[in-house]
This record gives structure tokens, C-alpha cells and sequence, in this order.
């Protein structure tokens, strides 16, 4: 694959944040819901969110006295958390961080409850990214931990159309996206349990997803 391709989408990110900054709206997603759920059963209320985009389920999370370390390697999404956070007196739930999850997360080992990234995992991420990617994710929760993410899946329509970049990587406007099989979610297991492999759709479209619930043994 040609890396540069992958690398370039930050700046396609970048670019679509600064001009829409409420490009997915501004509801929690379905997910966000879920996940709150599960970490109320779990009694969890401080979390990490990857790929936390323009924080709509940041915010969520946040009313929910969800205390929340949000990343995203976007500059503007970022910002544009920020300025929802102090507009909405959440700064004692909300924390952020601009950061590319290829590279070491910033926590200490065994220091997390739970981690949450709705479409993180689909990004331009090489299969290879992404073990590294759920390995320090493994790293940094404790045992018993919770890493809850979602993925488009092969049945959506997106998939096998537009340009292939290679794996099950594709580009539909100018965006890159990494399907998921069920069979591709199970080898990303090392160190969990799955709890919960989950089918929905978002949006207008609609995608089709993956809802993944993992517990660290």
C-alpha cells in the first residue's frame, strides 16, 4: 500500500472539520448511548475516547458525569471540543489531547477502566496499525477493563466501491475507510475476551457497522 495515500488523510480531516464543524451533527451517536450503559453496569466513570472527532459523544458522555481523556489527531476537531467544552462548563469532565493513535498511547500501563472510538478502527489504518493500535489499548487498561469501538463492515455499500488502496481498504470521496469482517474483529483479540460482536446501521445511507464489546483478561 502506499503509505503516503494513508498519511494524507489527516489533512483530508483536517480540512472537512475546519469547514463542517458539525459534519455528524450534533447527537450522540447510537454507540455513545450503548457504551454508557455498559459503563454504568460496570461502574466505570472515567474513560479515554480515540478518534473523538467533534466531540458529540464526548459532550455525552461528559453530562453523563462520564469523566473523558479525548484524542484526536485533528487540530480543529479538537478545538472545536474545547470551545463545546467551555461553552458548557463540562472542563472538569473533559480533557483533550491532539495525537495519532500509530504511535504509543500516552497512559501508564494498567491505568485505564475503559476505552471508547466509534469509527476509529475503520480509518486509514493498515491491519498491522491496528493490532499495534489494540495492543496498547490492551496495555493501558486494567484487568477486567472495557475497550468498546465500532467498525463499518463488509455489508455496507461503501464496500469493495470507489479506489482500492489494499487489505479491505477502499476511498469514497476523498475518504479512506477499512472494513471489517466478523473474522477480522475475532483476530483482533489478543489479550480480551469478546463479549459482544453487535450489527447496526447509522445514518442516512446507511452504514453498516459493527458494535465490539472486548474485556481484558
Amino acid at each position: 500500500m502506499d503509505t503516503k495515500v494513508l498519511n494524507q488523510q489527516s489533512q483530508h480531516w483536517e480540512k472537512n472539520f475546519s469547514s463542517k464543524p458539525e459534519m455528524f451533527g450534533l447527537e450522540p451517536s447510537l454507540p455513545a448511548k450503548k457504551a454508557l450503559e455498559l459503563f454504568k453496569e460496570n461502574e466505570i466513570n472515567k474513560i479515554i475516547e480515540l478518534g473523538a472527532g467533534l466531540g458529540r459523544d464526548t459532550i455525552f458522555f461528559a453530562k453523563n458525569s462520564i469523566h473523558v481523556d479525548a484524542l484526536d489527531y485533528s487540530q480543529s476537531g479538537i478545538k472545536v471540543i474545547n470551545e463545546k467544552t467551555k461553552i458548557q462548563n463540562l472542563s472538569d469532565y473533559i480533557s483533550t489531547k491532539t495525537f495519532d493513535v500509530r504511535k504509543t498511547l500516552p497512559f501508564k500501563d494498567n491505568s485505564i477502566d475503559a476505552c471508547f472510538s466509534h469509527m476509529l478502527y475503520c480509518m486509514a489504518l493498515t491491519s498491522l496499525e491496528l493490532e499495534n493500535l489494540n495492543n496498547e489499548i490492551c496495555r493501558v487498561l486494567k484487568p477486567k477493563g472495557i475497550n468498546i469501538y465500532t467498525v463499518r463492515n463488509t455489508d455496507d455499500g461503501d464496500y469493495k466501491n470507489g479506489t482500492y488502496i489494499g487489505e479491505n481498504l477502499y476511498e469514497n470521496d476523498g475518504f479512506i475507510v477499512h472494513f471489517f469482517s466478523k473474522e477480522k474483529v475475532k483476530k483482533l483479540l489478543k489479550g480480551f475476551n469478546n463479549i459482544l460482536i453487535d450489527s447496526f446501521e447509522e445514518g442516512n445511507f446507511p452504514r453498516k457497522l459493527f458494535f465490539v464489546y472486548n474485556q481484558k483478561i
